[in-house]
């Protein structure tokens, strides 16, 4: 629970700033919400040190081995910091390039290069908040990360009204990574003083094993952010700003509350059978999948029921335009059939992630994210389904993806893997 409430609160952000920017204007609604996949897309490549370190250091803490541990962290600092500096200039630099990309165009498109150039410009804390939280995680300290979260939170409640009132957007952007800074500093600290990290661990030796086991999910979220960036492209922004605000408050704020949900008992579990396969238990990592099942199942059909019946007056906290309003109540209703198949999905990939075998939840997703660029332009505009076509390519693939990760995390192959 504590991981599932701090995975809640790492995404907070985005239902906080598509709230607060609905103050702006359509248009800044509409450059929050086509700007979530470019933040993917940054948080995908975080991963790559974040998601190889995690299984590592979760096997290291079962095997109690705190030198290797230590070795694994001061590996993945130095990754951080690497990846940090690369992100801010290719987010700085390319912000012109990446919003035209997204087939943006007018005052959301100037808005939208606003916002991405801040957050590019201050990206540091975004780069270490996945590592802090994992290394947390893995260790099996799941009040950690929560706390920290919280933190960033309140922070940013107080911060982005502020912010927004005299900045307009690029406050939004200032808000969230300096909140964010603030905790991500305190955890970060925290960690160094439990594993006791020395500033000659922090060095590249160690570093292509971890990358080699972040590398499938960095792919796979990059692929993720990429496809929804082809559809914004191709299906979404051809069919107005309208379909693009609802886009992203469907997206921020209804999954922005539940994925989260289903995604801390994934990291939840990942941790578990990270450190008892560590230990050599399997019978105990097999346990841990037979306890989550019932949760995470129980957990997606209450996020059906609440998209289904209550997604009208959710979806009107967060816009006061009528056609805003209805694009989303839609998207809302039509997601609600696969809430559950999204649940289960996020298991079976905490399962096989914290085993290690990060390449089988790249091949039982990649294939299906991208059929969702084809199959979501073909229903929308020459089917003429418009954004209900877009929304049931998403349900379509994300019910096979649910089933090929469900089937690989049955088969049990993963109880074996040496990663």
């Amino acid at each position: 629970m504590p991981s599932a409430l701090f995975t809640v609160l790492t995404n907070s952000y985005r239902i906080v700033d598509q709230f607060f920017v609905q103050r702006i204007s359509v248009d800044a609604q509409a450059a929050i919400g086509a700007s979530i996949y470019v933040l993917i897309a940054y948080y995908a490549v975080f991963e790559l040190v974040a998601g190889g370190a995690a299984p590592l250091v979760a096997r290291a803490t079962g095997a109690h081995d705190p030198e290797l541990r230590r070795r694994h962290f001061g590996a993945a600092t130095f990754g951080a910091l690497i990846i940090s500096a690369a992100m801010m200039a290719v987010g700085t630099l390319g912000a012109p390039w990446i919003v035209a990309s997204l087939g943006l165009e007018g005052h959301a498109a100037v808005e939208c290069e606003r916002y991405l150039f801040t957050i590019s410009l201050t990206i540091l804390p975004l780069a270490f908040t996945p590592l802090v939280d994992q290394v947390f995680l893995a260790m099996g300290h799941a009040k950690g990360p929560m706390l920290l979260h919280a933190l960033t939170l309140l922070l940013n409640l107080v911060l982005t009204p502020y912010f927004i009132e005299s900045h307009g957007i690029v406050g939004a952007a200032v808000a969230s990574t300096a909140s964010r800074f603030v905790a991500t500093a305190i955890g970060y600290v925290a960690l160094v003083k439990i594993i006791g990290l020395r500033a000659s661990d922090v060095r590249p030796a160690g570093l292509r094993r971890v990358t080699r086991i972040g590398l499938p999910i960095t792919l796979n979220t990059l692929l993720y952010a990429g496809v929804y960036w082809m559809l914004l492209k191709t299906s979404v922004s051809p069919l107005g700003p309208t379909v693009n605000a609802a886009l992203g408050i469907g997206f921020s704020a209804l999954e922005g509350f539940t994925w989260p949900v289903f995604h801390g008992v994934s990291l939840g579990a990942a941790s578990l059978v990270g450190r008892q396969l560590g230990a050599q238990d399997k019978v105990a990592a097999w346990r841990t999948v037979r306890l989550a099942l019932p949760i995470t199942t129980a957990l997606g059909v209450a996020a059906s029921l609440a998209f289904y019946f209550a997604g009208e007056p959710l979806t009107d906290l967060f816009t006061d335009d009528p056609d805003v309003h209805a694009a989303a109540i839609e998207y809302a209703t039509i997601l609600a059939w696969t809430q559950t198949c999204v649940a289960w999905e996020s298991l079976a990939e905490g399962v096989l992630a914290g085993a290690g075998d990060t390449k089988t939840v790249f091949w039982w997703s990649a294939p299906f994210n991208v059929l969702r660029v084809p199959l979501a332009w073909g229903l929308a505009l020459p089917l003429g389904f418009g954004a209900a076509g877009i929304w049931w390519a998403i349900n379509v693939t994300s019910a096979a993806k649910a089933f090929g990760k469900g089937w690989a995390t049955y088969r049990g192959e993963w109880l074996d893997l040496e990663p």
